[in-house]
Order: structure tokens, then C-alpha cells, then sequence
């Protein structure tokens, strides 16, 4: 992975909160964490300030909490905070939001090396779960706690009066490109091309994985019979794309050929994980977040312990 030696060395707090950015898409990349910045402020200014203080804030509870520099310097304090802070930028709402989505983002960082220990001794990766249960619990404390002020776009509703609509037209150039921007909650394809651009940028194993994760989560989330409206806003494709690297690429360290196919089941498999999700947080009005990336990789790197040529 090429990471810029002048960044590193006169930068290097920024350096990290970069890798910190870039992580969120399993890279450790300063240049592509550059690239991710600029992909979410195109789309959003404050919402590139949020994640680039997020990110930073991150970086300095794992500095100031006197994390093992190896892990620090990877940027593997950064990436949950920086989820955390966008999440809860964009569905919360009132006076004190962008307070209390950088505070979430400092939480994020402890709650990450709190499941690094819970979870070394099984040698399974803590991927974003900190982030999912920070934020879902998060949201969830609105309805108790009137500091706390959720999205109206989090509509709690009822299964019974629950549609399924898969009208619409087929919009693949669309589905490529909000797949990977949703990673960050985007729905911009300038920003989705960007995206892309970093991870080929860290290298064309990774990007190729990325863009094979979202064309098998495209074709199964259709052949399925998903809506076609959360199809093409890539809500299926970004856990897919997440798994697909993970699998097949970050965590393959036997290198075993067969781990591509397993990539390719792991990231067919979020679909129907992402759809059980949906369903089951509808009544509460909660996203699924990346949710389903968690499970999927979770379930296949712990099957390699018991079948390692998978």
C-alpha cells in the first residue's frame, strides 16, 4: 500500500487520523484517507469537518490512553469514531448535535479498545461492532432522555402496515456507485467515484474485491426481489463491498485461492442479513448500519478456524 513518506514524517499526527479515515474501508492508507475526506466533504462540508475531527479525536484518546503504538499508528483507534460521528451527525438533530457526535466519537475510541481485549483472545477482529452499538444506543435514548433529539427521517413503524415495493427502474450506474458512498451515508456518485478511486489507490486487489462485493450484492439483492429503490441507493451493496474485503483480501492471511469464493458467499450473504435486519429494527425506527458486514465476516473468519482453506 503506498502511504506519502512526507505526510508521514512532518505530519504525523494527521498522518494517523488519515489512516483513521481510511480504515473505515479496511485500508491503512493515508493518501486514501485523503482521497475518503475529500469524497465526504464534495458531498457535505460539515459533515467532512465532523469526520476529520472525529477522526482526529479518536487518534488522541488512543494517544493520550497509551495505546500500543503499532495499533495507534495504523489508524485503528480512528475509523469507529469517525462512523459514530457521521451517524450521529445525520440522525440527530437540535442545538447540541454536533456536540454530541463528536463526544460519540470520543466514546467510540474507548469502546473499541474495550472489545480489542474482550476479543484478542479469539483472534477475530473487532470490525465497526463498536460503532453499531454505540449508535443504536444512542438513538435509542432519545425517546427517554429530551437532550438527545433523533432524525425524523428514523420513523418507528409497524410490520403489519409494512409494504414491499419492487417497482422501479433498473439504475445500474446508480447501484455502483452509492454502493460504496453509503459506507459513509452518502447518496453522491462524484463521491462514490472518489471512493473508489481511494481503494484502488491502496491496491487493485482490494479495489477489484470492493467492486466484485457490490456487483454480487447488485445481482443478489435482484435476483432476491429487493426493493429497487434501496437497491439502487446502494443500502445492499456498501456491506457487501465491506465483507468482500475483509474475506477475501485484509483478513486472507493463508492466502488460500479459495478465500476469493468464500469473499464472494460472504458478501452474497449480507444481503438476505441486511433484509432480516431492516425488518427486525423497523418497529424501533433504527438503521442497520453495517451490521450485516459484521456478521458475515465474523461468521466466516471463525468457520476458517475449523475449515482453514476457506
Amino acid at each position: 500500500m503506498r502511504n506519502h513518506p512526507i505526510i508521514n514524517r512532518v505530519f504525523p499526527f494527521i498522518a494517523i487520523s488519515l489512516k483513521g479515515i481510511s480504515q473505515v474501508i479496511l485500508i491503512e492508507n493515508v493518501v486514501s484517507g485523503a482521497i475518503i475526506f475529500l469524497a465526504i466533504t464534495i458531498a457535505s462540508v460539515p459533515l467532512g469537518v465532523v469526520t476529520i475531527l472525529s477522526a482526529m479525536i479518536g487518534t488522541l484518546i488512543g494517544k493520550v490512553g497509551g495505546a500500543d503504538e503499532a495499533m495507534l499508528n495504523q489508524g485503528l483507534f480512528g475509523y469507529n469514531s469517525v462512523l459514530t460521528g457521521i451517524a450521529l451527525f445525520l440522525f440527530l438533530t437540535g442545538p447540541s448535535h454536533w456536540i454530541l457526535s463528536l463526544f460519540g466519537a470520543a466514546i467510540a475510541a474507548i469502546l473499541t479498545a474495550s472489545f480489542m481485549h474482550f476479543m484478542k483472545d479469539e483472534d477475530i477482529p473487532v470490525l465497526t461492532f463498536p460503532f453499531i452499538i454505540l449508535t443504536w444506543f444512542t438513538l435509542l435514548v432519545s425517546y427517554r432522555l429530551t437532550t438527545f433529539h433523533i432524525s425524523d427521517s428514523l420513523v418507528p413503524q409497524s410490520l403489519r402496515q409494512w409494504e414491499l415495493d419492487i417497482t422501479g427502474e433498473i439504475d445500474l450506474t446508480q447501484g455502483i456507485f452509492n454502493g460504496i458512498s453509503q459506507v459513509f451515508f452518502l447518496d453522491h456518485t462524484i463521491s462514490g467515484i472518489l471512493l473508489f478511486f481511494a481503494v484502488f489507490w491502496a491496491g487493485w486487489k482490494i479495489g477489484l474485491a470492493a467492486f466484485i462485493g457490490n456487483a454480487a450484492a447488485l445481482l443478489t439483492s435482484y435476483v432476491m426481489g429487493a426493493e429497487r429503490s434501496l437497491i439502487f441507493l446502494g443500502l445492499y451493496g456498501y456491506n457487501a463491498i465491506l465483507t468482500s474485503i475483509a474475506v477475501s483480501i485484509v483478513f486472507n492471511s493463508r492466502k488460500h485461492p479459495y478465500s476469493y469464493i468464500t469473499g464472494v458467499i460472504a458478501a452474497c450473504m449480507t444481503v438476505p442479513l441486511a433484509a432480516s435486519l431492516i425488518t427486525w429494527l423497523l418497529p424501533y425506527g433504527l438503521p442497520a448500519l453495517t451490521m450485516p458486514f459484521v456478521l458475515s465476516t465474523w461468521t466466516f473468519l471463525s468457520a476458517r478456524k475449523i475449515l482453514p482453506r476457506l
